[in-house]
């Protein structure tokens, strides 16, 4: 049967993890030639408290019913969940080494047929709050008790499909649902613009907006939070279990800086996708406190 950890791991040793899991995101990806970073270094501290310290689970049953649900919704940050996932025993840290390959389970989005651990195959942006509705009103009809956690991303909130969502969890009175949305302010892409040398303006696409009053107005329980800092993560994680019994889904409005972590992948939309350079490894490892060998694993 699923789990929580006994005990709650304290700010040290989940600094370590997401120290950890940041090294094996810009390691892992430069193996392979390909994939994200700035988003799975964005999010990796709320995903390292969310698996080492919050969520119902058992490495060892992943298809545990009983279990919480967890979707990844801006599937293309795969690799930070793949990171969590294994340093969580989900399988071997060294299958890392595989990403991205044929015949890999660990594919650059997630794959529930495929990975242990992945609730919900996911990579078109704005289906996993759906998605996540839906294990919610499974759980209500079946009378279980697990809670349905998705993450999303500020520029995937631009697609409709959230938006419908978020107005039937409410009439649906999934107090068993959560919301976090990483707020890292920057896009790969954004909105169109004339400026010479650039098509697009990459700044947050929610400026001007304020989300928690939006959310507030569609009824959900909204919590505002930084999501670098681990106190105030579980902090909204402790609010999210005394919204049981309300009829009310909530929001966790995390935010964050994207490429966090790392001098030269933090705060620069150039690092939403990109491989670091054996010179660049041996920079971050240095500021993540981490070994490196001379060439990527």
């Amino acid at each position: 049967m699923s789990t929580k950890q006994a005990s709650k791991m304290g700010t040290a040793e989940l600094n370590k993890l997401s120290a950890a899991g940041r090294w094996h995101v810009l390691n892992t990806v430069a193996s392979a030639k390909a994939g994200h970073i700035g988003g799975p270094l964005s999010a990796m501290d709320l995903l390292v408290s969310l698996y080492f310290n919050e969520l119902t689970l058992n490495p060892q049953q992943p298809q545990d019913p009983t279990r919480d649900r967890f979707i990844l919704s801006k599937g293309h940050c795969a690799i930070g969940l793949y990171a969590v996932l294994a340093m969580r025993g989900y399988f071997p840290l060294d299958e890392l080494a595989t990403f991205d390959q044929g015949g890999s389970r660990l594919q650059g989005h997630p794959d529930m047929k495929l990975t242990p651990g992945v609730d919900s195959s996911s990579g078109s942006l704005g289906q996993g709050l759906s998605a996540g509705a839906g294990m919610a009103i499974a759980a209500k009809r079946l009378g279980a008790e697990f809670h349905t956690w998705v993450m999303l991303g500020d520029g995937e909130l631009e697609e409709g499909m959230v938006w419908e969502a978020v107005h039937t969890a409410r009439r649906f009175q999934l107090d068993n649902l959560t919301a976090i949305i990483d707020l890292n302010g920057l896009q790969q892409y954004g909105w169109p613009v004339k400026e010479e040398g650039d098509r697009f303006d990459r700044s947050n696409p929610w400026a001007g907006v304020d989300l928690e009053k939006v959310f507030a107005g569609f009824g959900w329980n909204v919590v505002a939070v930084d999501g670098h800092n681990f106190d105030e993560i579980q902090a909204a994680f402790d609010q999210v279990r005394a919204g049981r019994g309300s009829g009310r889904p909530t929001v966790i409005l995390a935010t964050t800086t994207k490429g966090k972590g790392v001098s030269f992948t933090q705060g620069t939309y150039k690092w939403h996708n990109g491989v670091a350079t054996p010179e660049q490894l041996a920079i971050a490892a240095a500021e993540l406190g981490q070994t490196f060998e001379g060439e990527a694993k």
